[in-house]
């Protein structure tokens, strides 16, 4: 684009620089990552200022700044940077008029889903998809200005903290295929209520054109009802009778590895994923609903959703220590659902194994009211699993310790480290080579350091 087409675009002002200037890079928030040509948004964020990082930006190539005051070099001036960042991205996307959005929401497995879409797509026509979880009014509409004239497909997360978010993401980049996974706890703090989150997934089905495909995980009363919420086609996926895309024989192997029959319109298939945990079938069933909707062959989607190695940083990512201990890093994100899914993966990947299962358990944020008595659901349900070893970190998840001693009959032992630190220096000592080891908490909480620490200890 011009600058005059992002002015145009963003409602915004010259200064500095003339209609005609090329941007030619990337759009980018970070002034670190910023090179010749780019256009820098300055952010007004939670840690800095944009606005005070734009001189560093233009010393690393940048050609103009998206600014909502001055700063010192050429900028688009704006009253909301945020704002005219989503409406950059809808005006560059609806100039791509052969590129199909899928968009995917729900309590927890977005960004799991997201990848395996991506990696199915790619594998039939180029595909853009949200790095990591950029999932927010700042990481769509960047992951949407990633889409070139050659990109097809353009799989996108859309989060919500409130009613009203999704709709407003929905007009950035609307989805011909909205996929809703489930409806959790996740942000429950938030909202107050379950139904109150389901309204606002729900919104992504609602912004779905006529002749679009909802794709809802129908296991769940509450994804399931948001059928009504839309006149574009329906296909649920899940283990019910009812589900179009249905998943049956499900096992596991010792890694924890789902192999099961799809069952579909199109015929049956049958997938053996890479990936570790049970409910990843679930989101490889939402996955190959999509890869139908998509036009593609059954044969074509069970391999490419077989074939997906690993999803995203610290999501289930299984490693061997060198002297044979597993690691498994799920620190990236934490609500109750992916916590008691995450623990049940552990509890397979003992199975077999001489040595102890360890769950590495941190603070679930943002649960509200219902913070207490859901840290200590996630405590009684890692002691009935049989997990040997809780280690709970930080105060805020105490919660979990209690829930954990109060399972009769449990023989493990409920240790507390008052931080991540002390919590890799607690597990590195006593864990053994025939171990396993479970980290998981809310991304703020950096448990994952644990997990590098560990794997790092042998490399």
């Amino acid at each position: 684009m011009t600058a005059g087409d992002v002015a145009a675009l963003t409602g915004g002002e010259l200064h500095g620089l003339t209609a005609a200037t090329k941007i030619g890079g990337p759009v980018l928030v970070d002034s670190r990552e910023c090179g010749p040509g780019s256009l820098f948004v300055c952010v007004d964020g939670e840690h800095t200022d944009g606005h005070l990082h734009a001189g560093d930006a233009f010393r690393r190539g940048a050609v103009a700044a998206l600014a909502s005051r001055a700063v010192d070099g050429p900028a688009i001036m704006v009253d909301d940077t945020v704002r005219a960042l989503g409406f950059l991205a809808g005006g560059a996307l609806r100039r791509t008029t052969s590129c199909r959005v899928v968009g995917i929401t729900g309590s927890s497995g977005k960004t799991s889903t997201k990848d395996l879409v991506a990696a199915m797509l790619a594998d039939d026509a180029p595909t853009v998809a949200a790095k990591a979880s950029l999932n927010n009014e700042i990481g769509l509409p960047l992951t949407v200005l990633d889409v070139e004239e050659s990109t097809r497909n353009l799989v996108l997360e859309y989060s919500a903290r409130g009613v009203g978010h999704i709709a407003y993401l929905c007009r950035i980049a609307r989805p011909a295929i909205g996929v809703v996974l489930n409806v959790g706890s996740a942000h429950l703090g938030e909202f107050g209520s379950r139904e109150a989150i389901a309204q606002a997934k729900g919104e992504l089905v609602e912004a779905l054109p006529d002749d679009g495909v909802a794709v809802l995980g129908v296991d769940d009363p509450l994804v399931a009802a948001m059928r009504s919420r839309t006149s574009a086609r329906v296909v649920g996926f899940g283990v019910s009778a009812h589900a179009e895309v249905r998943i049956e024989g499900l096992t596991l192997d010792q890694q924890a590895r789902p192999t099961f029959e799809l069952v579909t319109p199109a015929g049956s298939a049958k997938l053996r994923l890479q990936l570790a945990g049970e409910h990843q079938a679930l989101n490889a069933a939402a996955a190959a609903a999509v890869g139908l909707a998509a036009g593609m062959a059954l044969p074509d989607i069970a391999t490419g959703l077989s074939d997906v190695p690993e999803v995203s940083a610290h999501r289930m990512r299984v490693s061997s220590r060198a002297d044979g201990l597993l690691v498994v890093d799920d620190a990236y994100n934490a609500n109750p659902e992916s916590m008691r899914a995450a623990v049940d993966a552990l509890a397979v990947l003992g199975q077999g194994r001489s040595g102890a299962t360890w769950a590495v358990l941190g603070e679930m944020r943002e649960l509200g009211e219902s913070s207490a008595t859901l840290h200590e659901a996630v405590g009684r349900h890692a002691a009935s699993r049989g997990i040997d070893h809780v280690v709970v970190v930080g105060a805020a998840a105490a919660g979990i310790a209690r829930g954990a001693r109060e399972v009769p009959g449990w023989s493990g032992v409920v240790e507390a480290a008052g931080s991540v630190d002390a919590a890799t220096t607690l597990v590195a000592t006593a864990a053994t080579g025939d171990d396993v080891v479970l980290v998981k908490a809310s991304n703020a909480v950096g448990l994952w350091r644990v997990a590098e620490s560990l794997v790092g200890v042998a490399s």
